[in-house]
């Protein structure tokens, strides 16, 4: 039985290790990053709106899953993974991000703090409204809608 979970720990850790490597593109190390960063983001952020609008069942031991994994990925300072020079290639990172890095901070920065706020709410969803909307007021300035480039 101790083998059967070793060999399937193995196989696990090994085909989780090549999808992160698949993803990771060796010429736009930057855009890899923070598209990866963004993307677990709303895997956590998307279910919590989905029961907030009714369009998912409320699961409060899921919703508080979800707000610790949106608490951990907000410790992490996405920002530096927008260096100068990064502005091109597969992204839809809008070049505003490297003209107004102050506002782009900040707006992280209100992510940041509705994550926090919403955290306070311990598996409640309260306090979704302030993530939207830090959301929204990022992805209206700095996302664009389809590939850039």
């Amino acid at each position: 039985m101790r083998f059967l979970r070793t060999a399937t720990l193995a196989a696990l850790t090994a085909s989780l290790s090549a999808t992160t490597l698949a993803h990771q593109v060796k010429e736009e190390p930057n855009q890899s990053y923070r598209q990866s960063y963004f993307a677990l983001i709303g895997a956590n952020a998307g279910p919590l709106f989905g029961m907030a609008q009714g369009k998912i069942d409320y699961d409060a031991t899921q919703a508080s899953t979800h707000i610790s994994n949106l608490k951990a990925l907000s410790s992490i300072d996405v920002t530096s993974a927008f260096p100068a020079g990064s502005d091109k290639g597969t992204t839809r990172a809008k070049p505003e991000i490297w003209s107004n890095t102050d506002d782009f901070k900040s707006k992280f920065g209100a992510m940041q703090d509705a994550i926090n706020a919403l955290s306070a709410d311990d598996g409640g969803i309260d306090n979704l409204g302030g993530l939207g909307q830090s959301c929204k007021a990022c992805h209206d300035d700095y996302k664009a809608k389809d590939y850039l480039y």
